[in-house]
């Protein structure tokens, strides 16, 4: 019975439009936080109605994206302990098309506070079902663990995009966060799928890198994206001036990586 459900989840399809894309990696420091920024940025730039969801109690996606995280009134805190609607906690940014819902250290406390609340693992979702069909994208950024945000998050989810560094222990973080997504596919949410890998911090002068890069394709039976996220000093300057990378320096390197990606995320088809 556990095969064919796992045969069933690996066959369905992914939507291409008006679709909840979880970023998750229970690793920390593999460019998370940074993918969310700038993927968000791409599509809208692209022209796509695109709606970031910080969930990772640091706010690293909120400050990218130009928001004082500390001065926000209506975070995704205040949203899940039910202090606001959605729409309060939705912010505009500088693209019309684009809007931000910010955290702050205050969600650290949420787990806790919402520990006896009924359904705590579908909060957001019920959140998000209200407004979703507003968008084309929905992209979360979730903490680099796995917690009642995380799963708040998966449960919220249409896909699974997971960041990953070319470093050694990037197969054992990836086989602990697989086994989650299962396990969510399962228990919580069965339409989630797997939307891929696309590697970050890409170093090609490396043999560690392309050691990595090769080894997760060999293991790998699902999606990796054809873009790779280089190493690249403008795309590590550009969080400190709270800008994605196409308004930092639209020529860079990382400029040109995340628009690419956000070309092929838009070119997926369904199947």
């Amino acid at each position: 019975m556990k095969n064919e459900k796992k045969k069933k989840n690996k066959n369905k399809k992914i939507p291409c439009w008006n679709r909840i894309i979880a970023l998750a990696n229970q690793k920390g420091g593999v460019g998370k936080s940074t993918t969310a920024i700038n993927l968000s940025a791409c599509l809208a730039e692209a022209g796509k109605k695109v709606l970031t969801i910080d969930m990772d109690p640091q706010g690293n996606a909120t400050s990218g994206l130009g928001v004082e995280k500390n001065q926000v009134e209506n975070s995704i805190y205040e949203l899940l302990i039910g202090n606001c609607e959605i729409e309060d906690a939705i912010i505009p940014l500088e693209r019309t098309n684009h809007h931000l819902i910010a955290s702050n250290v205050n969600l650290a406390a949420a787990e806790l506070e919402l520990f006896e609340t009924e359904d705590k693992e579908y909060l957001l979702k019920n959140h998000l079902d209200k407004i979703r069909d507003q968008y084309d994208f929905v992209i979360i950024d979730c903490p680099p663990s796995l917690n009642m945000l995380t799963i708040n998050a998966l449960t919220s989810a249409d896909t699974v995009l997971v960041p990953l560094q070319c470093e050694y222990y990037a197969l054992e973080g990836l086989a602990q966060l697989m086994y989650t997504v299962q396990l969510i596919q399962e228990r919580m949410n069965e339409k989630l799928v797997f939307e891929g890998v696309v590697f970050t911090m890409f170093d090609g002068r490396t043999n560690l890198a392309n050691q990595v890069m090769q080894n997760v394709k060999d293991n790998l039976n699902e999606k990796i994206y054809n873009t790779v996220i280089n190493r690249n000093v403008r795309l590590a300057e550009a969080p400190s001036y709270g800008m994605p990378i196409i308004d930092y320096d639209s020529r860079s390197t990382g400029a040109e990586n995340y628009r690419n990606l956000a070309r092929e995320i838009m070119g997926r088809e369904e199947n």
